[in-house]
Order: structure tokens, then sequence, then C-alpha cells
């Protein structure tokens, strides 16, 4: 049998019950609200006893029944007075919990009591209320009465606003609670049974109509007999593909400390001559715009001006200047042909002696300003000299504010150094033909990312004494994709055909990380496929697969196996399926979803059910 739970709180009396008394009568609950509407078929729970019944968690709680549409059980739980909620508080959520409507009561004349309801009660209500989402019907009841004349009903009527609670209170209070609120002047049988019953009806067929939902299935076709249909569970979890930490700072650390080979730049001590290392020109003239406009400048004035606090004293080229004009065409270490080679003259004593630590800072992306700091602090031993040297990289590496007031995550530092010489012309000391396109490049970035790229231009091989060398085998689109990451360290195909060739090309130069990249993005293109779209796209997957297997995309090739498995209704019915190996499709068949005893207890289900359907129309 049906049943709907109602949680009466308050009472429609001026006065209601006091904190003092401990008992309701039942006359007070026989002429409340509640009760009128039941009318006579309200009964209490016990009713041998003349007292009412009272719940046996919270005795405020006074517990009667009667029967609606029917035979729709309706149970009251009606508490006339708020003060006695105050002895148990966590048996009254407990009862609220239960409730499938929830009535609050109030008379218009009491504006002390409403107070009390509003301030005390209401704000411990509602996060309860708004929690569970039971329906809530806030009646106020009376006729506002005035000094000097008949009962006024009006809402607007604001004479008795001083010892009455007026419409635009009760309005409030509903609205804080999320209430439906209703008025009623007096409890005869047309505000009763016609206004209140009508909204209480309501709530009471719509909490009615969700108990059934939540009901089982009780239909008259529905026997013990009947056949459930096969449990399915979910496809099994594709496997991670896992990417390296970015090695870009490492990289380029190893460039200045064992690149020599490839260096441009040669600095010297001002005072002495004394030679104090190398460098390399496009590192430098990406990192700083100082080194920029001292190295590429086309004439001699111009050179950087120093932003740092001497040069008023010590001239606009403090730091740094060039000798004898720039750039000369001088013979290299290490057997390397002639190049280009800029020699700088360090003028300022204190970059002199930490020209190391100021170089390191600069390769390793010129973020690691507390690092500097620290190295620097070592070796000089003076706080005003470090804040001094400070001030003056900062000056050349053209940050005006300390890196502490702009931070600046560091996934994003170290790659967007080189991001300015992507497929740029300065300082380019290589270019590569590639089906006919002209891709400008740089040894020393080339030497410092790519492993295959140190041994072809270090050895004795012809691109080792070549300026342009051709690139067979790899689009143009894709070669430049691999540069791209080489100077930028990022990968971004625009198609899943476009990663996997670009992951042919890193496994061609031995570039780990970024293949381990494309083999993620080929599977996010993968996984973001609809299954219609997946059932009609013109992508093989099963010659992606052996394509990652053939060019040692382990993660790749685990990966499509799975991915094949699960998808497995819509790539079985493919020609190129039977392309699998025995071995693959051994796998695909033991991971495939949904499984064969799945198929095979659906397919007896359905023949149960036709079974079934044919022996009622016979009956029939």
């Amino acid at each position: 049998m049906l049943s709907v739970h109602i949680v009466a709180l308050g009472s429609e009396c001026p006065g209601g019950v006091g904190p003092g008394d401990e008992t309701t009568g039942p006359g007070q609950i026989q002429g409340g609200l509640l009760w009128s509407y039941l009318g006579h078929g309200a009964r209490e729970l016990d009713p041998n006893s003349v007292t009412p019944s009272r719940h046996p968690l919270n005795p405020a709680f006074m517990e009667y029944q009667s029967r609606v549409f029917g035979d729709v059980r309706v149970m009251v739980r009606d508490c006339p007075s708020w003060d006695l909620l105050d002895s148990d508080w966590a048996s009254v959520r407990s009862i609220l919990e239960q409730a499938d409507i929830v009535v609050i009561k109030y008379s218009v004349n009491d504006k002390l009591a409403f107070q009390q309801v509003r301030n005390v009660y209401a704000p411990r209500l509602r996060p309860l209320l708004r929690h569970w989402g039971v329906p809530v019907i806030l009646v106020a009841v009376g006729a506002r009465l005035n000094d000097d004349g008949p009962p006024c009903t009006c809402p607007l009527c604001a004479s008795d606003w001083s010892s009455c609670v007026p419409h635009s209170e009760g309005l409030q209070l509903s609205r804080d609670l999320g209430a439906t609120y209703l008025e009623l002047p007096s409890l005869n049988n047309f505000f009763v049974g016609r206004y209140f019953g009508s909204v209480l009806e309501y709530f009471m067929i719509q909490c009615l109509k969700q108990k059934a939902k939540e009901r089982p299935d009780k239909r008259r076709g529905h026997r013990i007999n009947e056949p459930r249909p096969p449990h399915l569970d979910q496809p099994a979890r594709l496997p991670s593909v896992r990417v390296e930490e970015s090695s870009f700072s490492q990289d380029l650390q190893w460039l200045l400390e064992r690149g020599v080979q490839f260096a441009d730049v040669a600095f010297y001590a001002g005072d002495s001559g004394k030679e104090l290392g190398w460098a390399h020109a496009s590192i430098l003239c990406a990192v700083s715009p100082y080194f920029r406009q001292l190295l590429v400048g086309r004439q001699a004035w111009e050179r950087p001006v120093s932003r740092c606090t001497c040069r008023d004293r010590d001239g606009p080229h403090s730091l740094l200047s060039t000798w004898d004009g720039g750039i000369d065409d001088l013979p290299r270490a290490d057997g390397h042909p002639p190049g280009h080679l800029s020699r700088l003259v360090v003028k300022d004593p204190l970059l002199c002696l930490c020209l190391w630590e100021t170089l390191m800072f600069l390769y390793r992306g010129a973020w690691e300003w507390e690092y500097l700091e620290e190295a620097i602090a070592e070796k000089l031993k003076n706080p005003l000299a470090v804040a001094q040297l400070i001030d003056r990289i900062r000056s050349f590496v053209g940050r005006e504010k300390a890196p502490r007031e702009t931070p600046t995550p560091r996934s994003q530092q170290g790659p967007l150094t080189l991001g300015s010489l992507f497929n740029s012309p300065l300082y380019s000391d290589v270019i590569f033909m590639v089906q006919g396109s002209v891709l400008p490049a740089h040894r020393a970035v080339l030497v410092a990312r790519c492993d295959v790229m140190a041994a072809m231009f270090s050895g004795k091989y012809a691109e080792a004494r070549s300026r342009v060398v051709p690139i067979h085998g790899v689009s143009s689109d894709t070669f430049l994709a691999f540069l791209e990451y080489l100077y930028t360290d990022t990968c971004c195909p625009a198609s899943v055909l476009q990663a996997m060739a670009v992951l042919v090309c890193a496994e061609m130069y031995q570039v780990k990380r970024l293949q381990h990249l494309c083999e993620v993005c080929v599977c996010a293109y993968l996984q973001s496929m609809p299954s219609r779209e997946l059932a009609s796209t013109g992508i093989s997957v099963i010659r992606l697969l052996k394509k990652a297997k053939c060019h040692n995309a382990d993660q790749l090739y685990v990966w499509l196996l799975h991915f094949i498995a699960n998808n497995y209704l819509i790539f079985s019915h493919k020609p190129d399926f039977l392309e699998l190996s025995d071995e693959e499709r051994e796998q695909v068949e033991r991971l495939r979803w949904p499984s064969r005893g799945y198929l095979q207890e659906l397919s007896e289900y359905q023949q149960r059910r036709r079974q079934i359907r044919k022996s009622r129309c016979s009956i029939m």
C-alpha cells in the first residue's frame, strides 16, 4: 500500500504551546489545519488511548493517520510548539528525513512566535530541506486585526504591522525556505478543503508518482519466471601512454658545457684580454634582446644601451662590447671548418667573475633567478655586489621588474626561449632541403636536442661540412613539425595521419619523447571519435597498429590492440581485420567487448522472450 508521510511544525493558534507546557491536549490537534483537512477519516495511531499518540523517538510529535484517494495512507506527525523541538534535535532531524511533505504553520496574530521561527528555526531547517529536496508548504492562518475596525484581510494593509505578521514578511520567509506560501483567514471548509487541500493534494500526487517509479515493475505480464536480460560489464580500461618529462633545459645546459665545437661567440676579459668562455650566438640572441642587438646590429651605433645603474658613470657600453668590429672569419677548434666568430669583451668586473653562472642561467631559459642569485652569492660573498650584478643581468635579459613579481610557470619558461629561432634565418648555419622546401636551422640547437643530429654534424659525414643538407623519405610538413618540437618542445599534429608521420620521423632520429607525444595524440584523436564516425572513417586502425609495431611504438601498439578489442563489433566487420596476425587476433578475441559469453546469453534471452510471446498469443 502506498503511503505519504507529512510532518507539520508550528501552531495555527496565537500563543501556541508555551515554553513551560510539556503536553498538548487532543483538542489542539483535532482543531488544527491538517486534522480539519483529513476530516472524519483522521484517526490516531492508538485508538484505545484517550490522549493523542506520541512519536517514540520524540514525544513532541503527535501521530495520526487517515486515508486519501481511496487506498493511500497519510501519516501525519504534528508538533505544535517550536520550543519542544530543542529537547532532541537529532530525533527531529531523523523524523524530517522521513517526511515526504513538510507543512509549517503560524498565526498572523502572533508576531513574536513568527520572529522566533524566522530567526532561530528557519536557518536550521533551510540546509536540511534543500539537501533532501522535500516540498514545503508555509501556511499563515488567521485574519489580521485592526485596533479601530473589523478584521482586515488585505495583504497591503499595514495598520496592524506592529502586532501582526505582514504579508511581505511571510512571503520572504517562504522564499528563504523554498516553500509554497498560503494565507488562510479561517479554518472553514472552503479555505481548508479547496484552497489548502488542492495544494496539499498536488504535492501528494507528485510524491505518489515518484514512489511509483521507484517501485519494482508489477505489471500483469511480469511473472517470476520472466527471463532477465544478461548483465553487460563495462569495457576494459585502455592502457595509459606515458611521456617522459621534458629535458629541454638539460639539453641546452649540455650544449654550453660540451658544445664548444659549435660555439661562435668568444668572451674575453676587458682588463687582461684573457679568454673567459665560449657560447652560441643563436641561443644568446633568442634569450636576450641585448645580445640580439649587439651581435646582429648592422652598424656599430646599433649596439644596445645598458639600463644598469652604472651606465651614467661608465658609459653606454659598460657591460659588453665587440672586439675589432665584432665578426671575423677565424679557424675553429677541434677541426671544425672556419666560420663566423664573434669576440665580445666583458667590461664589467663582476660579470667577468660570474660569466659562467650567467651563461648557464641564460641557457636554461633565463627564469631560474633564485638559483642564479645563490650561485653568484656563493662566489662573490658580497650582498651589495650580488644585487648590482643581478640588476645588470636583468637589464640585458630585458626584465625591468623582479622575477618574483611576475611569476611564470616552469613548463612554459625554457621552450619559449628558442621559439623565435624556429624556421628563422637569424644566425642559421644549416639549411634543410625537403621536397623543394627550404628550412633554415641552427646546428647548436639540433645537436643539443637530437643525438642523431649530433652524430651527423660532429662526425666525418658529408653533413658536417655542408651548409645544405637534403632530407629524403619525409614530407616537408612532417619535418617542419619535427623541427618545431626541437625548438619549442611541443607537438601539435593536425590529424591522426600527421601524428603517425611525425612519429615515424621521431623514430628515425631517435627522439623518444616526441615519439611518445605522437602516441598520445593518436590515442586522443581515435578516442574522441564517436562510434558512427569510427565505423565510416577511412583511417585504417589495423594499419596504424602495423605501423606502430614496425616503428617501435610499443605503447601505441598495446593501446591499439585494446582499442580494437573494445570496439570489436566495428572493426571485426572491416576487410583489413583479416590482416591481423594469429597472435594479435587471439589477444583481441580474449579482450573483446562485448564478450562471446555475453552475446550467447543475449541470444538465449531473446529466444526465450520470443517463445514467451508466442505462448501468450496462443493462449489469447
